[in-house]
């Protein structure tokens, strides 16, 4: 993991995400890419391009690297090496290009809890990022000083269209060294039995090498449910999805499933792309 993408906007929960972010980075030996991007009351008319417009982009600029010099001198990323990336651009166009760019590993983003996650994330930039990124997305929702995963949640129907995520999954949880409970939801309307999801899910992780697994068959009546009721009843540090593009997280985002995980749930989330 050479390279971690934290984009902020000065608030207290972007905060929280940079220093996940950092604890994550002194773990890996980790470059940390601190991204703002400067979205300008008039770059819907090309503001930067318009010279009687340049004090005003200068102003705002200068308030930036201001925040921005502010936020290095924190002791929690002493020894981190940290870059700081102002773009003039929209921020969902930027964040993607600047991923490609510099070779992200993993995007480190904070939320605002249940009501605030609505508006941070439902037809927001922060939506676009999740759905198009080709790479980790990590979900913050509170401020945590000692991020470790020690149990960490991948909820799956364990299909062949997941095995091209999940090996992503499975190294994320062997660098950090956690146990991963893989966990089949079996609702009314999705019933299989017992067996038939044991075969299904011993078939798929036998093409995997993990360190520490577990699998487990969870019922209940709706698949937000099982997910957010197994991960407290393990003690959950982390809840993993893997998401199927544009035509995936707008069900992922908007449908019970969205609601129940990422507004309800108060752990960190991480989303892989099918």
């Amino acid at each position: 993991m050479k390279r971690i993408l934290v984009p902020t906007d000065f608030s207290k929960n972007a905060e929280y995400a940079l220093k996940v972010a950092a604890q994550i980075a002194k773990k890996n030996n980790s470059e940390i890419l601190l991204v703002h991007m400067l979205e300008l009351p008039h770059q819907g008319s090309d503001a930067v391009s318009q010279g009687r417009e340049i004090p005003e982009v200068m102003f705002f600029k200068n308030a930036v690297l201001q925040k921005l010099d502010d936020l290095m001198g924190e002791d929690y990323l002493s020894g981190i090496k940290v870059s700081e990336i102002i773009q003039f651009e929209l921020a969902f166009d930027g964040i993607m290009k600047i991923s490609k760019i510099h070779d992200v590993d993993l995007v480190v983003m904070g939320s605002h809890g249940a009501s605030g996650f609505k508006e941070m994330f439902v037809g927001s930039n922060a939506e676009k990022v999740v759905r198009n990124s080709e790479i980790p997305v990590l979900i913050i929702k509170e401020e945590d000083n000692d991020f470790t995963i020690d149990n960490f949640v991948f909820a799956s129907d364990f299909s062949d269209e997941i095995k091209k995520p999940f090996q992503e999954v499975v190294n994320f949880a062997n660098k950090f060294g956690a146990k991963l409970h893989l966990v089949t939801i079996n609702t009314p309307n999705q019933f299989i039995s017992t067996k038939t999801a044991e075969d299904k899910m011993s078939s798929f992780v036998s093409n995997f090498k993990i360190n520490n697994f577990e699998t487990h068959i969870y019922n209940e009546t709706s698949v937000e449910k099982g997910i957010l009721k197994f991960s407290n009843s393990i003690k959950a540090d982390l809840i993993g999805m893997s998401t199927h593009g544009r035509k995936g997280l707008a069900h992922f985002f908007n449908g019970s499933l969205a609601e129940g995980i990422v507004n309800h749930a108060t752990k960190p989330i991480i989303t892989f792309k099918i």
